[in-house]
């Protein structure tokens, strides 16, 4: 009878002190993105698709010397589509795009900043008719870095403050008007929502 209890105890003791897995589930809100949703410079309540849009990081796409170069192929590494974390956003026809937002190691009140190249009409410059081209935008996103708690198991995420989206000046613009979302507060914490409107 001793023995069963003893052995009854220690069973009891082992359930009692097991811990659930610290496992971060997918659904787990973690870094998020800088969502962007294009709109009609004349309707501008409507979304409109930029046509054959490419986005990438600048100085992010090289080729086999190393140098900077322009994407070529949807298989080359640009930036992840926000309906899809397979696809690329590549001579694409689409109204709404999630930029991955750099981030610096440094702490403190300094400003980190992202550029990206917004290129329309992406197959005009893969085209042998030399009488069309693309027409390339910079956007320079600033913002400084927070980091949120989450949980054990996912560690911490980033949440980025103080955002600022400006298109560098160039001849021949095809982006009208940059827009941050009020709701948002200058503020990125989720992908629940848009971040910013741009009017093309």
């Amino acid at each position: 009878m001793k023995k069963i209890k003893y052995f009854v105890l220690c069973i009891a003791i082992s359930l009692i002190n097991c811990e659930r897995d610290d496992i971060c589930a997918a659904s787990t809100t973690t870094t998020p993105r800088l969502v962007i949703e294009f709109y009609d410079n004349l309707d501008t309540t409507e979304t409109k698709d930029v046509p054959r849009l490419t986005v990438y990081g600048e100085g992010l796409v090289v080729d086999e010397n190393g140098e900077v170069t322009q994407p070529t192929a949807s298989s080359d590494s640009i930036v992840v589509d926000f309906e899809d974390d397979d696809l690329y956003v590549f001579d694409t026809n689409t109204s709404i795009v999630a930029l991955p937002l750099r981030i610096s190691d440094e702490l403190g009140n300094n400003f980190v900043t992202s550029r990206y190249i917004l290129e329309k009409d992406t197959s005009f410059r893969l085209d042998e008719d030399v009488n069309t081209e693309s027409n390339i935008d910079i956007l320079e996103i600033t913002y400084q870095i927070d980091f949120s708690y989450v949980s054990r198991a996912c560690g911490y995420k980033t949440i980025f403050t103080q955002l600022n989206v400006a298109r560098i000046l160039d001849d021949n613009p095809w982006i009208a008007n940059i827009i941050i979302e009020d709701s948002i507060e200058n503020s990125v914490e989720n992908e629940n929502t848009t971040h910013v409107r741009i009017y093309h």
